[in-house]
């Protein structure tokens, strides 16, 4: 194992002075966290490895300006975040998301430790599956299944305004146990379809 591989500053140091060895272990340690994460933004494996290989293009391009100071993993978060917003833009005529949407993931990427993320969503997956039945049904069908308000109503045979209370219900059981980082994990969870469909 290298010498920098727990040093933060060390591999810093070791990158900016272009040795090939760190790049390695670089690439060796994050590329799948980095691919995992890029995929639950993107919801597209090819997108998500285009994200992450540029990624690591730009920071080998760029390492002169690495400072000793950043944390590698939150940087490195941060950068596929980056990327895949950009992603986003350059698709907008196709695939639309909202600013509001970008600042709710700007507050879970707050986070230093990535594995809060994933304790996010497993803690949202869980309180999903144990809401009461009908408020289940008609929240996966909005949220996950990207269908409006009408298209729920005439499916289950029921009334708007109890689609929307039914949203609306699982919406504050959620947030009740997440917070304000509702809507980013909402969004990671359900991709285009949750900005679609955001109450």
């Amino acid at each position: 194992m290298p010498y920098f591989s727990t040093d933060n500053a060390s591999l810093i140091k070791a990158l900016k002075i272009g040795k090939t060895e760190a790049y390695t272990f670089l690439v060796e340690q994050y590329n799948q966290k980095l691919c995992v994460y890029a995929f639950s933004l993107s919801h597209d494996h090819n997108l998500a490895e285009d994200i992450v290989q540029n990624v690591f293009i730009r920071v080998w391009q760029q390492r002169h300006k690495l400072k000793s100071e950043f944390a590698i993993q939150s940087f490195l978060y941060k950068l596929v975040y980056n990327e895949f917003i950009d992603q986003y833009r350059k698709l907008k005529s196709t695939m639309a998301i909202e600013k509001k949407h970008i600042d709710a993931l700007d507050i879970i990427l707050e986070e230093d430790d990535k594995t809060g993320i994933e304790k996010l969503i497993k803690l949202v997956k869980r309180e999903i599956e144990n809401l009461p039945p009908k408020c289940k049904q008609v929240f996966l069908l909005s949220k996950q299944d990207g269908l409006t308000n009408i298209e729920i109503a005439e499916y289950l045979n029921i009334s708007i305004k109890t689609v929307e209370a039914q949203i609306t219900k699982a919406f504050s059981i959620i947030r009740k146990k997440v917070g304000e980082k509702t809507n980013g994990i909402l969004f990671l969870l359900f991709g285009k379809n949750y900005v679609t469909t955001f109450i």
